[in-house]
């Protein structure tokens, strides 16, 4: 099994392009088999999980490629309306498939994703949902199998209870090619659903209000495929800049969602660090021993503080000047990363939902595990910050979300090589 050997110390300089979004790619991949015809998607992120939608793509008839961050598939062929539990069991988004097959071939079996153990994400919203456009689901031995009443999905006008990200995506997937108007009250407002959005419009699809919370889709009898760029990756962008705050150094972000980043920006500010944005870059510099931030960090869905940047934005605060505060408002088992920086010499206290974090003044090379991505991504940002060499297993996870992160750490001057 693969892992990362990280010694510490080094401080981190230079520029660095950032890679496609993950969190776009992949409901783009997905949303790929709506078009009866060829996309060319770009600047998709060379990752586990994207070969993991590819196989997808390629199980239920659609012929699809990766080669050099560039994605070609073509859905005029499209076969089968059945993903098989294994390919749905590699990661937790392919649960969008569902919404995409459903709105193509009026059908679609799935069963219930893998992905990141972060607690208890139900699909409920997702199945609501298709019921009420018009879709009979059962469930037998854990596969839930979907048909339309009639012969498309109908539009709705559909509340979501929260905005999640998943159901806002799974709906808009089966609505474009719906009958009728779809109203989505509620829906989630991250950047990668205007992303979708984007990759949908440019098929032909009418969608509005993408960015806000009521999205307003009228369905089309049919799409067309083009060619689409995927926006870079913000929750990335936040872990390489918490990487230079923890290590200390100067950075450029290059490519980078200046922006979309800026819940994160607002925050990691606080710390001390000087933060100067242009177009499309980031540039950050940190003398390697910042301050804790005064006020709680509360990670909450778009615009607010994102949940994928709080385990890596806490690692560069273990050695912080003072105490800091995360309250986690979206996953329930979203600390597991704390264990690992325990052993490395933070001081963190996890009550609920509430985690505090006394800065300490060194931290200290480690054999720890990757507990999920970000994770996994935090256990690195430590290490670079540590003293000594630390050796960081389960690295399959990281793989699901960053792009060669070794190759792309030690670009910045980081000492990190992956071995078996």
């Amino acid at each position: 099994m693969q892992k990362f050997i990280v010694k510490g110390g080094s401080r981190l300089r230079g520029e660095l392009k950032l890679q496609g979004s993950k969190n776009s790619a992949l409901p783009i991949m997905a949303a790929s088999v709506l078009p009866e015809g060829q996309c060319l998607i770009e600047n998709c992120p060379e990752l586990t999980d994207v070969y993991s939608a590819s196989r997808i793509l390629n199980c239920l008839g659609c012929k699809c490629s990766f080669s050099k961050n560039k994605v070609m598939t073509d859905s005029s062929a499209l076969s089968s309306a059945e993903i098989p539990e294994k390919l749905m069991g590699e990661m937790r988004s392919s649960i969008v498939f569902m919404g995409a097959v459903l709105g193509r071939m009026k059908e679609c079996t799935v069963s219930i994703p893998g992905g990141c153990e972060l607690g208890p994400r139900p699909i409920d919203m997702h199945i609501s949902a298709m019921r009420k456009m018009g879709i009979d689901i059962r469930e037998t031995g854990g596969r839930i199998i979907c048909r339309t009443r009639s012969d498309r999905p109908k539009g709705a006008k559909i509340n979501l209870n929260f905005p999640s990200v998943g159901a806002t995506e799974n709906i808009i997937l089966c609505a474009v090619l719906a009958d009728g108007e779809t109203i989505i009250n509620n829906a989630a407002r991250e950047p990668e659903i205007s992303d979708l959005c984007g990759f949908l419009r440019k098929c032909g699809a009418d969608i509005k209000g993408d960015g806000e919370s009521r999205i307003i889709i009228n369905g089309r009898e049919k799409l067309h495929g083009c060619e689409y760029s995927v926006m870079p990756d913000r929750i990335a962008g936040a872990t390489y800049l918490s990487m230079t705050a923890a290590a200390g150094g100067e950075i450029i972000l290059r490519n980078a969602c200046v922006a979309e980043l800026e819940p994160f920006l607002s925050v990691i500010e606080q710390t001390g660090c000087t933060l100067n944005t242009g177009e499309n870059k980031i540039y950050i510099r940190s003398a390697g021993r910042i301050r804790a931030v005064r006020d709680r960090i509360r990670t909450m869905p778009h615009p607010g503080f994102p949940t994928d940047a709080q385990a890596v934005l806490m690692a560069a605060l273990c050695t912080a000047d003072g105490t800091s505060v995360f309250e986690e408002n979206i996953f329930d088992c979203r600390y597991r990363h704390t264990d690992a920086l325990v052993k490395m010499g933070a001081d963190i206290q996890v009550m609920g939902k509430i985690a505090v974090i006394k800065g300490v003044k060194h931290l200290y090379g480690a054999n720890v595990e990757a507990t999920d991505l970000r994770g996994g991504a935090a256990m690195i940002a430590a290490a670079l910050a540590a003293e000594g060499t630390s050796e960081i297993s389960r690295i399959y996870h990281v793989d699901r979300g960053y792009e060669k992160i070794e190759e792309a750490v030690r670009l910045l001057g980081g000492d990190i090589k992956r071995v078996q």
